[in-house]
């Protein structure tokens, strides 16, 4: 059984930064690929930066070159290092890893519990 938990959200100001944080814990044998999503009150989730092993990172227009997805194998754990943080990016984010829990098992998408971003203006 893989779990998922999400810190590091809060309310910062405007030109601030956080970090957050995604620990999967549990049966892992890999974990193939990661994404991070938010999803504003009144909004559609979207996708705001993923990553496959050993493949491309992407990230959308509207955070590209201020959040950085990065990921430390030995803890499991991924990140989302945001800078320069607006108004707009207020949101519920949440994590979404696609792991695979055994040799020749399928992979699985998991996802985190959601952690609160407030940016004031």
């Amino acid at each position: 059984q893989v779990q998922l938990v999400e810190s590091g959200g809060g309310l910062v100001q405007a030109g601030g930064s956080l970090r957050l944080s995604c620990a999967a814990s549990g049966s892992i044998f890999s974990i193939n690929a990661m994404g991070w999503y938010r999803q504003a009150p009144g909004k559609q989730r979207e996708l705001i930066a993923d990553s496959i092993s050993g493949g491309s990172t992407n990230y959308a227009n509207s955070v590209k070159g201020r959040f950085t997805i990065s990921r430390d194998n030995a803890k499991n754990t991924v990140y989302l290092q945001m800078n320069s943080l607006k108004p707009e990016d207020t949101a519920v984010y949440y994590c979404n890893l696609r792991i695979v829990v055994a040799a020749r098992s399928f992979p699985y998408d998991y996802w985190g519990q959601g952690t609160q971003v407030t940016v004031s203006s």
